[in-house]
């Protein structure tokens, strides 16, 4: 597993106490010395992972080890039955969805995939939709509706595909009826941010009941990279851009945006991906068992309300 940038600090220690057990494994002079380094080791990962730039939470969300939709879905779904196709166009791989059952529960699962390697990337069209892509997710959506069963999106795209043919084929409209429609649906929605969720490509999918993000995701209408390119004219102000962007989970939070977070492993979900997996499993039920319960025309209700809640204004006299 590649470090990133903040790890290799981290990733000197740990080759280090690695060659010492190695060369030394039958050396107890040395045990005390191995100790004292495993324990500089575990502290310095608590500074390292507790200080994080909101720069250094976006290239861990990126991180190509990272946890994505189909690996959520292996791990957490008893059973799945993919479906596919808009009925309009064809299909789009970035976008994965069908019926599944967690813990006995039959609901719809349904996110974007990126690839893990270059093939699947190249097939997943490295995790931006297309129209199609969002006409499919909408079609299983409605779904769900008809056979009242709950729904749960997974959010990962750098964005929707920008492409000419897919804006031939109608990409704002797409994203556009794909927001009206999330929000009549007479069933739950539940929404999960896992990786990177990025400008309309993700509010695409991400109108819901709970909007819940991992630790180290970011949510953002535009990526650091695109807002200094435009504020700086100079991409490589990203560090800058990330902060002034307030992209963070803690961020969003706090200013209502979303509704939970859920914790990662030390470092990120890359490093123990099992651990996440059931973090993200005991969520998803938890949130069904609420949202099953709260009658539609009730839901419906909230969901409209917490949308027209999101946003902060000030207001300046004039001198």
């Amino acid at each position: 597993m590649d470090p990133l940038p903040h790890e290799k600090q981290i990733e000197e220690y740990v080759k280090t106490i690695e060659h010492l057990k190695k060369q030394n494994k039958d050396n107890p002079l040395f045990k005390k010395e191995i100790i004292k380094l495993e324990e500089k080791l575990e502290k310095l990962k608590e500074n390292t992972y507790g200080e994080l730039t909101p720069w250094q939470r976006v290239q861990i969300s990126r991180h190509p080890a990272r946890p994505h939709t189909i690996d959520y879905i292996q791990n957490l779904c008893d059973h799945f039955v993919e479906l596919f196709g808009d009925r309009f166009y064809g299909d789009d791989h970035a976008i994965i969805g069908g019926f599944a059952t967690l813990n006995g529960i039959k609901c719809v699962v349904i996110g974007q995939e990126k690839g893990h390697d270059t093939e699947s990337r190249m097939y997943r069209s490295f995790g931006m939709p297309n129209p199609e892509g969002y006409r499919k997710a909408l079609r299983l959506m409605k779904l769900a509706e008809k056979f009242q069963l709950p729904i749960v999106n997974f959010l990962d795209t750098p964005g929707a595909n920008p492409i000419l043919e897919a804006e031939e084929r109608g990409q704002a409209w797409a994203i556009a009826n794909n927001l009206r429609e999330m929000a009549l649906l007479k069933t739950p929605i539940l929404v999960l941010i896992t990786g990177e969720g990025c400008s309309g490509g993700a509010l695409g999918m991400g109108i819901g009941d709970v909007i819940a993000m991992l630790e180290h995701a970011y949510y953002s209408v535009i990526s650091p990279e695109g807002a200094a390119s435009i504020l700086w004219k100079d991409s490589k102000k990203n560090i800058e851009a990330a902060a002034a962007l307030k992209l963070t989970s803690e961020d969003l939070l706090q200013n209502g945006i979303i509704d939970a977070i859920i914790n990662e492993p030390l470092g990120g979900a890359h490093h123990d991906p099992a651990k996440m997996f059931t973090h993200v499993k005991k969520f998803i039920l938890e949130q069904i068992e609420i949202l099953r319960h709260i009658p539609i025309p009730v839901l419906l209700e909230q969901r409209y309300a917490k949308f027209r809640a999101m946003g902060r204004f000030q207001e300046t006299p004039v001198s």
